[in-house]
């Protein structure tokens, strides 16, 4: 079913194993959180992104913030 190059990832020391299916292999991407006021005044460039996992079996997302 991937595409991407998909692999097992930790978050915080934390296996991640995804909920639906229970397998552990995701690929990632990052996402864009924009925010009313920042598309309100054309700053969408200045808005965080999440990271997300992909579940390679089923496709299920997780997100997290990325840490800092």
């Amino acid at each position: 079913m991937a595409t991407h190059a998909s692999r097992k990832y930790e978050v915080k020391g934390i296996p991640l194993i995804c909920p639906i299916c229970g397998r552990d292999l995701f690929w990632t991407r990052k996402t864009q959180m924009n925010t009313t006021g920042a598309t309100l005044f054309g700053l969408d460039w200045a808005n965080r992104n999440a990271v997300n996992y992909i579940c390679e079996h089923c496709g299920h997302i997780l997100w997290f913030w990325p840490e800092e």
